[in-house]
């Protein structure tokens, strides 16, 4: 993709924000990274905002390496009134970079073990829904083909019988659809009272399809 946009000539903006989320034998690799080239014709966008749950404080970093990109960005930014950022914005982003690498190895840690949960608990109470393996972040994809329903009948078996709230696949395209998005960042108590939802209204409409086969 890098080699097409260097090709014809496109800035590429990487928004880079769920990259200290990787789960172990992964590894997060920066575009800009990649290559020198890539480097030149990239902004790179990440925050600790995802990470330190920091997101009511408006704070996040841009990293641009080419001077020209770099100085047209900055006149829109003035063209639009914004020149500064939060100033509690910036005290908490500082205090995250430089004194939560042990809460987040913590909060890393408590992520795997609620991946792990909801690996476990599919495979043995929910077999139709099968988990489509991350390598990181926490918004897990979870297939729901097997359940035989239209996206529109999905959505609204997950919201009107299972309680649910999830993120539709097609959000993000038509290859989205049969899928949904989960957030694990929650206590486990929670992820597992919403599986336990999901698993009776599974086990509803399963027998419901069953009397309407007969």
């Amino acid at each position: 993709m890098g080699d097409i946009c260097l090709k014809h000539d496109v800035i590429v903006v990487s928004d880079e924000i769920h990259a200290d989320f990787t789960y172990p034998g992964h590894q997060h690799h920066v575009f800009a990274g990649l290559n020198p080239e890539f480097s030149n014709r990239s902004v790179i966008c990440t925050a600790p905002t995802k990470t330190f749950n920091l997101a009511g404080l408006q704070i996040s970093n841009i990293f641009i390496s080419n001077p020209d990109i770099r100085r047209r960005f900055r006149q829109e930014m003035r063209k639009c009134g914004s020149r500064s950022v939060n100033l509690m914005g910036i005290i908490a982003c500082r205090a995250a970079y430089e004194g939560g690498g042990e809460w987040l190895d913590e909060l890393k840690h408590y992520l795997s073990g609620n991946l792990g949960f909801l690996r476990d608990f599919l495979r043995e109470r929910l077999p139709q829904i099968k988990l489509v393996e991350p390598e990181g972040t926490y918004l897990v994809w979870l297939d729901f083909h097997a359940l035989g329903l239209e996206e529109k009948e999905l959505e609204n078996f997950l919201v009107n019988r299972a309680g649910l709230w999830l993120e539709t696949g097609t959000l993000f395209g038509e290859g989205g659809e049969g899928f949904q998005r989960m957030n694990i960042a929650c206590p486990r108590s929670f992820l597992e009272k919403a599986l336990l939802h999901l698993e009776n209204a599974v086990r509803s409409l399963s027998d419901h399809q069953s009397e309407s086969s007969k």
